[in-house]
This record gives C-alpha cells, structure tokens and sequence, in this order.
C-alpha cells in the first residue's frame, strides 16, 4: 500500500505556516509560510494530496471558542472546493514550542518561519496518532 500524503497547516490571520508529510516515514517537515490568500494555490501546488491536516484552536479546558469556529469557516472558505479529507488537529501551544525549537537551534530564523513550524508539529502530532 502507498505511503498517504498529508499537508499540515497552521492558519493565522497574517499568515498560513505549510508542513509535509506521510503515514509511512511518519514524520512531518516545514515547507513554507504564505499568505492566507495564496493558500488554495499552495495546497494545489503540493498535490496530489491524501489529506490536509489543520491545527484547531481550542480554549483552555477544550472547548469550542470563537476562534474554533472562526479558523473552521475560514479553511471552509479558502478549501471548500478541495476534494481531500480535512482533519482536524488540536494546535495548543505549537507556535510556543516551534518558536523555542528555532531558537535552540541557534540558526537565524524569521517570523514567518514560526509558522511552518508550528504546521509540521501540528502535522507530527497527527501522523504520531496513526
């Protein structure tokens, strides 16, 4: 059986953090960050694609938030035309630890690559799952 292809995405406002990865080496790497308008070009330019895996805000205890809901209509509305399941990952303090990952590495680093990031954490902890 072929290895399933996914690509994890950390949504923001300014920007959408991209990570790639599959279910047989299992593990997930930072692509690139691009603003949320690009993103349905750059989810067609990783295909072909078994699944898109986006982090999801939760509140404190777990619950459904308004940025939940917020983040859930946005990817409807930048994806809804893609024909790849959307899994769902919880996104809790990823850009924290991808921001202190980047920094222990010693290596210089930009905001933007916080994101990509903080994409392929939220895509390991999906692929850890399997």
């Amino acid at each position: 059986m072929a290895a399933a292809r996914y690509l994890g995405i950390d949504m923001g406002s300014r920007r959408v953090g991209l990570a790639t990865g599959d279910s047989d080496t299992k593990l997930a790497q930072a692509l690139k960050t691009v603003v949320p308008a690009d993103l349905a070009a750059a989810v067609a330019a990783a295909a072909p694609l078994d699944g898109l895996v986006i982090g999801l805000p939760r509140g404190l205890d777990g619950q459904t938030t308004a940025q939940t809901l917020a983040v859930q209509r946005w990817a409807d509305d930048l994806l809804g035309d893609r024909t790849e399941p959307i899994y769902w990952q919880d996104e809790a303090g990823t850009s924290g630890v991808a921001e202190d990952n980047l920094r222990a590495s010693g290596k210089a680093y930009k905001k933007e690559d916080i994101d990509a990031h903080a994409a392929a954490i939220i895509l390991q902890d999906y692929l850890n799952a399997l």
